[in-house]
């Protein structure tokens, strides 16, 4: 398996971090009354379970752009490369960072960690048109 493959794979572990945390933290505040019923009320989360719902929004936005990338990197026989490979990785740990910084609404940083997954994105979706 490639490394752009495997950076996929880690994004889609972290998506499922993402998920969890932001459902955990909302049904903590909410209860399990409300979890597990038809949610008439639409509560929307705030504090930490809104950062955590609004940094799963945030990486849903680029998850898909980045698999598609990378599947099409596969396709085109194109993985394999620096640009392909330093960015895949360079998405994945901008990502990985975002969410605990987003959590614990460190700004700076946070938009910092989110410029260089976006860097990382733009360097797989080149790597797809740079050719052979």
């Amino acid at each position: 398996m490639t490394i752009e493959l495997w950076m996929l794979f880690g994004a889609m572990v972290l998506g499922l971090v993402h998920l969890t945390a932001a459902s955990f933290t909302f049904k903590a505040q909410v209860g399990n009354a409300y979890s597990v019923g038809p949610r008439d009320e639409d509560l929307r989360p705030s504090g930490v379970a809104g950062r955590l719902d609004r940094a799963q929004r945030n990486f849903l936005e680029t998850f898909a752009i980045f698999a598609a990338a990378v599947l099409m990197l596969q396709a085109l026989g194109r993985s394999g490369g620096w640009l392909s490979e330093a960015g895949a990785v360079v998405y994945l740990a901008g990502r990985c960072l975002f969410l605990p910084l987003y959590a614990a609404g460190v700004p700076w940083l946070r938009t910092l960690s989110w410029n260089l997954a976006t860097a990382g994105l733009v360097m797989v979706m080149a790597a797809v048109v740079a050719g052979p």
